[in-house]
């Protein structure tokens, strides 16, 4: 998959390439729900290997899942509590063949979980916190498209699962400070200008 760097984590992980009928049934997604399984990466999910089957895990999501969570599952495209980090797919910006302003290549580093999730009760409530990988290993997103995720600004960052800072912005911007709305944005060309 990602030949230029043969280390990198998602290396042995897939990109997905969705069916016709996947397709069909992202693109009967409500637009809503469609911007955000695109923003958390799970419009492809590439699922890990597991010892139960679709069929049974589709039983216990049915079953013994609280409705609230079938809810929520229901209105994105392949479901939205089962997937972790590790297993989303292709960042929004590499699916629209923008691989220029990839969201780990923009952060600098992936998308990691604190591999903790919470235990409830009947009624809802959180009764215990539930590490899902004792061992330590860490879960995190990064972008399943073959493009390289290191770039200048991602070569600054010491720790590759830091967050991303707003002076490390790739296009060489300076960071944005305070409120939105203060200053007007610089027109990027004449043509731009214009148009002001």
């Amino acid at each position: 998959m990602n030949a230029e760097q043969p280390d990198h984590p998602a290396a042995g992980r897939p990109q997905r390439t969705l069916t016709t009928e996947e397709e069909a049934a992202v693109r009967s997604t409500r637009l809503s729900n469609l911007i955000a399984a695109l923003i958390m990466g799970i419009v492809d999910p590439v699922p890990s290997p597991s010892p139960m089957g679709e069929a049974e895990g589709a039983w216990v999501r049915e079953h013994v899942w609280p409705r609230r969570y079938q809810t929520i599952e229901a209105k994105y495209p392949f479901g939205y509590r089962r997937w972790t980090h590790c297993q989303r797919g292709t960042c929004w910006n590499c699916l629209n063949n923008r691989c220029d302003l990839c969201i780990h290549r923009q952060r600098g580093g992936p998308d990691v979980d604190d591999n903790t999730d919470w235990v409830e009760n009947a009624r809802s409530r959180a009764v215990a916190k539930l590490i899902v990988r004792p061992d330590g290993a860490r879960c995190q997103w990064w972008c399943r498209c073959p493009c390289p995720k290191s770039t200048p600004a991602a070569a600054e960052t010491d720790d590759p699962s830091a967050p991303a800072r707003l002076e490390n912005r790739p296009d060489g911007a300076p960071a944005a400070g305070g409120r939105r709305g203060r200053r007007p944005a610089a027109p990027a060309d004449e043509a731009q200008a214009a148009l002001f």
